[in-house]
């Protein structure tokens, strides 16, 4: 019936483009069973070792109990609980923002924050490496769409000094998803002060990971103590924090638009307030727990000294991302199967995630790996490597 379909299918396949979903048949950890066979996983985003947690398995249940598991409607009709309220309040003081907003994805926050904030009158400015929900906003509100070379602040500042748009929006990600590198944020939040703009930090790989207690990016040591109110913050909650959702913490104001116009917040039911129950107990460990970050920073140091020999490029990142350069999209492919077959998941990435000759494998670390499975891995990739 479709036979154009029928023949991008075939052509991406050829290409070594075409994405296949497989099916996981145990809880997310480190090993994961798929199909009945067991892997040793370097493909989550469970920075922290969190999804499968006791405790948050058991917050969960007692919010099933407490809630239900279905919230029946929008956060404006009925759907908003107690849970929801309480999460957000603990949200904005973790994250030191006066408010927070939940919604259920980020992709969601970043398509609702920017298509309520600007619009055709606007311009929005937007690092080249961007997460695609970000991309994707800046394309929905219809505001002038301008993109940077990756991490070029003097570009960045350029566009700025010479639009008269009405409204100027910076966005980036804080940590980049495929690079895992970290943006400049201080000297980004000084731009936008000086140019007065605001800034959307999508912050959905720093949340937990990065800062005192795992606050995120905004707590790194160099950055200063208070927020800028020209920030508007976005993180995620089903990555290191092991659940589910998204928040965007603010100036109060900024919330308060949001709930007003932000379409992704107000038109969808809300989520499971079972979840929100959960999370306020990740947060504490998130809070509590300094040997998970510890753990990770130590399996992230083994790693790249183990494939310093290596004939690949890693490319520089102190985060949980470690992205690992091959170039080709067929040698990607061969060495993220020849993984797989040795009992090891690490996702062959390839364009148009990333630009063409910069296919890679991007190894996800978590403080649940234990030394002995950085070392399987290393191993196996340097077997690759001459065969």
């Amino acid at each position: 019936m479709f036979p154009d379909l029928a023949e991008q299918l075939r052509v991406r396949e050829q290409q070594g483009l075409r994405r296949f979903r497989q099916v996981v048949e145990s809880p997310q950890a480190s090993h994961i069973t798929i199909d009945g066979c067991d892997y040793l996983a370097f493909s989550s985003n469970d920075y922290l070792g969190l999804a499968n947690h006791p405790d948050l398995i058991q917050s969960a249940c007692e919010g099933a109990q407490r809630y239900g598991v279905g919230a029946g409607a929008s956060h404006l009709i009925n759907g908003h609980s107690t849970a929801h309220h309480d999460l957000e309040q603990v949200l904005a003081q973790f994250s030191g923002f006066p408010k927070a907003l939940l919604f259920s994805t980020g992709y969601m926050a970043n398509i609702g924050v920017v298509t309520a904030l600007v619009g055709r009158e606007d311009a929005i400015f937007a690092d080249k490496l961007n997460h695609a929900s970000l991309n994707d906003a800046a394309l929905l509100s219809r505001a002038k769409f301008i993109r940077y070379p990756h991490l070029d602040l003097a570009a960045l500042e350029q566009h700025l000094a010479t639009s008269n748009a009405r409204r100027k929006l910076v966005i980036s990600d804080a940590v980049f998803s495929m690079e895992g590198d970290i943006a400049p944020v201080p000297q980004l939040v000084a731009l936008c002060e000086q140019y007065h703009a605001l800034l959307l930090l999508d912050d959905a790989h720093g949340f937990g990971v990065l800062g005192k207690q795992g606050r995120g990016s905004l707590f790194m040591p160099d950055h200063p103590k208070q927020h800028s109110p020209n920030v508007v913050y976005m993180a995620t909650l089903g990555k290191a924090a092991g659940v589910f959702g998204a928040f965007v913490a603010a100036q109060t104001e900024v919330i308060e638009t949001l709930i007003q116009s932000a379409r992704s917040y107000i038109y969808t039911t809300a989520t499971p307030s079972l979840l929100s129950h959960a999370l306020s107990t990740s947060l504490r460990l998130i809070e509590q727990d300094e040997w998970r970050r510890d753990a990770l920073a130590r399996n992230i140091a083994q790693l790249k000294e183990a494939l310093q020999s290596s004939p690949w490029q890693l490319l520089p990142s102190s985060t949980p991302i470690q992205p690992l350069l091959i170039g080709g999209n067929a040698e990607t492919v061969r060495i993220s199967q020849g993984l797989r077959e040795r009992g090891i998941l690490v996702p062959a990435i390839r364009p148009p995630t990333v630009p063409q000759g910069m296919a890679r494998l991007r190894i996800s670390l978590s403080a649940a790996h234990q030394p002995h499975d950085i070392l399987r891995l290393t191993q196996a990739l340097h077997e690759l490597a001459v065969s």
